[in-house]
């Protein structure tokens, strides 16, 4: 062959490969050589904007991941747009992200009401909605809603926990829940009377609040006027502050069990008095960034130095920046996972086929395990109670389903 065609098959056998390379490559909306768009909405405002700050971890988290070349050689783009906590707001933010940024998820919504406002949506338009900050037992739902899935542990789960640690430590309890009135408190209460089982008889007394309601004062006077030794609390950061400052103005010392999304040190039990808080028990799947035992652990150390460089007027104690953390990570495997086949189905399926992954401050015990066929993430908790200062882990790993 002369020299010529030697060059120009050269070039051809430089080109097919060139577009073999690229053929295997797939994008769907918002992705592309060296982009992956993804959005979310966060209550940057309004009744719960404490939880905003989980919003600007994740977004502090992709800074630095793109910093260090981002996920295959793609930089991420995560456009994370205030919704207020107001479902209206939700569907709005959520058709802009979708149909005017063309992300190619969304991921990590906060809350119950905001997420099921666009759920239908998504499902329709088929967007994943992956890794809902919210654990009503709606995000687990493939085959109503494949295009769900939730970030956060089971509500009900949880619940079951501290049902069966009531029956367990005290089993002639009487019991008062206070709850908020949506789908996310009531799974809650649903999944603490499963919890206590034959016990339920024993709950005394019931009350619930709107998020629209200024206190929950006169709730927490009824439940301490039913004889209760036992309190049982699900509520957002600011009625949690709330419920436990009234308990401790009463001089009412039940034992109190509160929800998760209303533990965070920062955003709950400093508001309403760390004094007020000792006792209190929750449970959870993370490490607790006040917890000295988490000192010297790589992944804590690896995160707080995070949080000095990417987010600096973060307080790195709170539980909503851990999460925050934990939730970027979990969402930069599923990306990562997804390869150069960048579409809504791929995503999809990276998404609901994760086995016992292990992000660095999960506690030990817990891992991630989703399948196609169950959108749960965990099923593994910790108990923790505070004692004045600071989450301690009590007890044993708990498993429910």
């Amino acid at each position: 062959m002369s020299m010529v065609g030697r060059l120009a098959a050269g070039v051809a056998v430089a080109l097919l490969s060139a577009q073999a390379a690229q053929a295997q490559k797939s994008y769907g909306p918002g992705a592309s050589d060296t982009e992956i768009k993804i959005g979310q909405t966060m209550p940057y405002s309004g009744p719960a904007s404490a939880y905003g700050t989980q919003g600007r971890a994740e977004v502090a988290y992709f800074a630095m991941l793109n910093a260090q070349g981002g996920i295959n050689g793609r930089k991420v783009n995560l456009i994370s747009l205030d919704d207020a906590y107001s479902p209206p707001k939700t569907v709005e933010q959520t058709r802009k992200l979708v149909e005017s940024d063309d992300v190619l998820a969304l991921v990590n919504t906060i809350g119950t009401a905001t997420n099921a406002a666009v759920q239908k949506y998504l499902n329709t338009k088929k967007v994943p909605q992956l890794l809902v900050s919210s654990g009503a037992a709606r995000w687990n739902d493939p085959k109503a809603f494949p295009w769900t899935t939730p970030g956060v542990w089971s509500y009900p789960y949880e619940g079951r926990v501290y049902g069966r640690q009531v029956v367990k430590t005290n089993p002639n309890a009487k019991i008062a829940i206070l709850s908020q009135n949506d789908d996310a408190g009531r799974d809650y209460v649903r999944g603490f009377k499963e919890g206590l089982g034959d016990a339920v008889k024993d709950v005394v007394k019931e009350a619930t609040y709107e998020v629209t309601d200024p206190t929950i004062d006169s709730q927490i006077l009824q439940l301490k006027s039913s004889g209760a030794d036992t309190l049982f609390v699900m509520a957002t950061p600011k009625f949690g502050a709330q419920a436990i400052r009234k308990v401790a103005e009463l001089g009412w010392k039940p034992a109190f069990y509160i929800s998760s999304v209303a533990a965070s040190r920062a955003q709950t039990l400093a508001p309403a008095g760390l004094d007020n808080a000792k006792g209190l028990i929750t449970a959870t799947v993370l490490k607790e960034a006040s917890d000295p035992n988490w000192d010297n652990d790589p992944g804590m150390l690896a995160y707080k130095k995070f949080m000095q460089e990417w987010y600096k007027d973060g307080d790195p104690l709170n539980s909503g920046n851990v999460f925050g953390y934990t939730i970027a990570q979990i969402t930069a495997h599923i990306l990562k996972s997804a390869g150069d086949d960048l579409t809504r189905e791929n995503v999809l399926k990276q998404a609901t086929n994760i086995q016992r992954l292990s992000v660095p401050l999960l506690l030990p015990g817990v891992t991630l395990n989703v399948s196609p066929t169950n959108y749960a993430t965990y099923d593994t908790f910790r108990l923790q109670r505070f004692d004045g200062e600071r989450w301690v882990v009590f007890g044993d790993p708990i498993t429910v389903e």
